[in-house]
């Protein structure tokens, strides 16, 4: 009796295996998994930038450095705040400035990148074109430019577009051109169209490519617009963020300076993350760059 009373106590202390989880508690899981990833990459970043931010703050109160020389992050945002109607319209005309360039990239990049994929002879003979308008530094070329187009804007427009189209061009022809070598013969045996071919493989190919190179011609492009700006802004031409940096040089108002530089940087950042999200968003249900793994 003894031993039968022993085996049942040991029987009911052995734990039952555990169970499946179910469709709601995956999903769940998977909803805190991603929350606590966005939070880190928000989180994170944003702890270090403010700490940066207060031990700028303390160095230029302690050392009592004139603003001058470095302005605190304080008086940099008061002055921001102080001129924002000066720099608002300098914003919009770099914003104008690096948006249309970046679609006249796109455009004509894609555009291009397709006759190259589909005309060998097209590429043999325009890449080399295309490689050296990347490689001839835009600062050496945009007073020339200047001097022959009539129109400062269109001069402006034409140097950040020749800053941005390399990567959109380069990318997707790479990504046209990496088609599984199978697939093509897949597509081939079946008796596909050339339009049907390029729709269902030749397009997802490069989308990835295309993302990756959109992401880079976004900054490109607004450091040709910035570059051409500086070029143009030394005869007083145009009212850019640059121009409002050579401005505040030439009078010395240090704190000026650093709040169109910030007004910069943060467009860049912007750019950089609609992109970013973009890419995600377009790539991020099938291919392997965005999907969304577990850590």
């Amino acid at each position: 009796m003894t031993s039968i009373t022993e085996a049942t106590a040991a029987t009911a202390a052995v734990p039952e295996p555990d169970r499946a989880p179910t469709t709601e508690e995956l999903k769940a899981r998977d909803d805190a998994l991603q929350r606590r990833d966005t939070l880190l990459r928000v989180a994170v970043p944003a702890a270090v930038i403010c700490g940066l931010l207060v031990l700028w703050e303390a160095m230029v109160r302690i050392y009592q450095i004139p603003h001058y020389i470095l302005p605190a992050p304080s008086l940099i945002f008061s002055t921001l705040l102080e001129n924002w109607q000066t720099l608002a319209p300098a914003l919009w005309f770099t914003v104008k400035l690096t948006l249309l360039a970046l679609f006249a990239a796109i455009a004509g990049g894609v555009l291009l990148a397709i006759a190259f994929a589909l005309f060998k002879w097209v590429e043999i003979g325009l890449f080399p074109i295309a490689v050296i308008l990347q490689v001839t530094p835009i600062i050496a070329i945009a007073p020339l430019i200047l001097i022959y187009v009539s129109s400062t804007t269109a001069a402006l427009l034409l140097c950040a577009w020749i800053v941005a189209f390399f990567p959109i061009l380069s990318n997707t022809v790479i990504g046209l051109k990496s088609a599984d070598s199978n697939l093509r013969d897949l597509f081939t045996l079946y008796k596909a169209s050339p339009w049907q071919t390029f729709r269902y493989l030749l397009v997802p190919s490069a989308l990835p490519y295309f993302m990756a190179g959109l992401k880079i011609a976004g900054g490109l492009s607004l450091i040709g617009a910035v570059v051409a700006e500086f070029t143009a802004g030394t005869a007083g031409r145009e009212t850019g963020l640059a121009s409002r940096i050579l401005e505040s040089s030439f009078r010395t108002e240090i704190p000026m300076m650093f709040a169109a530089l910030f007004l910069v940087s943060l467009l860049g950042i912007v750019i950089f993350l609609v992109f970013a999200g973009l890419s995600r968003m377009v790539l991020g249900h099938w291919h392997e760059s965005e999907m969304k793994k577990e850590r």
